[in-house]
C-alpha cells in the first residue's frame, strides 16, 4: 500500500514541481518494486512472513523519525490510533495475499479502487457517476467469470481496497489532532508489534533463507520507509491535486512492474480495465477544485 495524502499546497514553481514529481516517481517506483522483491519471497516465508518483516521495519523507520509524545495521547486518540493499527495488519496481509494469488498489477488495481470510492462518496456530480459506472465497468470486467478466474485473491484485493478506504478516514482524522504524523507512526508501531506473533510463528514454521529474508526487508524499505519519506518530501513541492493524479497512476505502474521482475502478463482486456479506473480516479481530481 502508498500512502495517501491530500494537504492543501500552494502553486509551485517549476524547479520545485519537477522536484516534486521526482519524488513521487521515486516513490511510486520504490513501492511497486518492493512489491513484486517482496513477492520473490512467498515460496519460502509466506505472505504472511513478508508482511509481518515489513511491518517491523516500517514501526521502526516512522517511530525513529516522528518520535510520538505516546504519554501525551488522549484515550480518543489512542482509539483511532488502535483503529489503524488493525488496517495497517488487514490491508498489507491482505494486499501480499492477493499479490500472491492474482499477480502485482490486479491486486494493485483493485486495491486502488478504495481511494477512488471515498472520492467519489456523496457526490451528485454527473462527472462522478460517470467516474464511478466507468471504475465499476473496469472492476466488473477484471472479475468477469473465466476458468482462470481466481476469486480468492480478487476477494483479498477488494478486501486491502477496503482497508484502504478506512485508512484515508482515520489518517485524515489523526492528522487533525496529532501533528507531524505521530499518529500514523504510532499505528504502524502497534500494528508491528501485534504482528510479532504471527511473523514469529511464520518464520519459525518456515525457516527462511538468506535470499526470502533479503527480499523481505528489501519489501520494508522499498515498500515503506522509501515511499514515506518520498511522499511526505514531495508535498512540499506539487500541490495536492497533482500528488493525487500522480497517485492514479500505480495501478499502470505496478501492472509494468510485475510484467518485468515477475513475468506477469496481462491480456488485453485487463488493460483496458486498469486503464478505466485510472481514467475514472484522473477524471475525479481533474474536475474537482
Amino acid at each position: 500500500m502508498t500512502s495517501v495524502h491530500t494537504p492543501t499546497a500552494p502553486s509551485t514553481p517549476a524547479p520545485s514541481r519537477s522536484t516534486g514529481v521526482a519524488l513521487m516517481s521515486g516513490g511510486a517506483v520504490s513501492n511497486q518494486t518492493g512489491a513484486a522483491i517482496g513477492s520473490l519471497a512467498f515460496d519460502t516465508i509466506t505472505p504472511a512472513g513478508v508482511v509481518a518483516v515489513r511491518q517491523w521495519l516500517a514501526a521502526v523507520v516512522l517511530m525513529a523519525v516522528t518520535r510520538p509524545r505516546l504519554r501525551e495521547f488522549t484515550r480518543a486518540q489512542w482509539r483511532l490510533v488502535l483503529a489503524l493499527a488493525a488496517v495497517f495488519a488487514v490491508i498489507n496481509l491482505a494486499l501480499y495475499s492477493a499479490i500472491d494469488h492474482i499477480g502485482l498489477g490486479l491486486a494493485v488495481t483493485l486495491e486502488f479502487c478504495g481511494p477512488l470510492a471515498v472520492a467519489l462518496a456523496g457526490s451528485r456530480r454527473r462527472t462522478d457517476l460517470g467516474c464511478a459506472l466507468l471504475a465499476a465497468a473496469g472492476v466488473a470486467v477484471l472479475m468477469r467469470p473465466q476458468p482462470s478466474t481466481d476469486y480468492l485473491g480478487m476477494a483479498l484485493a477488494l478486501l486491502a481496497a477496503a482497508c484502504w478506504a478506512c485508512y484515508i478516514l482515520l489518517n485524515r482524522a489523526l492528522s487533525q489532532t496529532l501533528p507531524h504524523g505521530q499518529g500514523t507512526a504510532t499505528a504502524c508501531g502497534v500494528s508491528g508489534v501485534l504482528f510479532l506473533p504471527i511473523g514469529i510463528g511464520v518464520l519459525l514454521t518456515h525457516p527462511p533463507t538468506a535470499t526470502a529474508l533479503a527480499c523481505a526487508i528489501t519489501a520494508g524499505v522499498l515498500s515503506s520507509a522509501v515511499p514515506f519519506l518520498c511522499d511526505a518530501l514531495a508535498l512540499r513541492h506539487v500541490p495536492a491535486p497533482l500528488f493525487a493524479i500522480f497517485m492514479s497512476l500505480n495501478p499502470v505502474l505496478a501492472a509494468t512492474t510485475g510484467m518485468l521482475i515477475l513475468d506477469q502478463h496481462l491480456d488485453a482486456w485487463q488493460w483496458a480495465s486498469i486503464a478505466a479506473i485510472v481514467t475514472a480516479n484522473t477524471t475525479t481530481v481533474l474536475t474537482r477544485r
